[in-house]
């Protein structure tokens, strides 16, 4: 879909000006996509920093379960860090995606 006009076996000199514009405005989304796609390793990051946080609060609750309530507010808060990163790369994908 990108290249459909080049197939066509005419001389570049003979593309209109119509189609060169369609043409940058193919690159530009094709490069939004790629962009907005890209973004999203931000979440896969995320997913592990929580698994990480968790398994760490189940082993120091096994540990000594009497801190419970301690490891459990920090786990929470790292938590809470966690996800903020995860949502600034999610709001990063769609201003790149509906903004630009």
């Amino acid at each position: 879909m990108l290249f459909q006009f080049i197939k066509k076996e005419t001389a570049p000199e003979m593309l209109s000006a119509v189609h060169i514009k369609n043409f940058q405005k193919m690159l530009v989304q094709a490069a939004k996509l790629i962009g907005a796609g890209l973004t999203t390793v931000g979440l896969v990051g995320a997913g592990i920093g929580i698994g990480s946080i968790f398994s760490a609060l189940i082993a120091g609750i096994a540990r000594n379960p009497s801190l419970k309530d301690e490891l459990f507010r920090s786990a929470i808060l790292g938590f809470a860090l966690t996800e903020a990163i995860a949502l600034f790369a999610l709001m990063i994908a769609f201003l790149i995606l509906f903004a630009l």
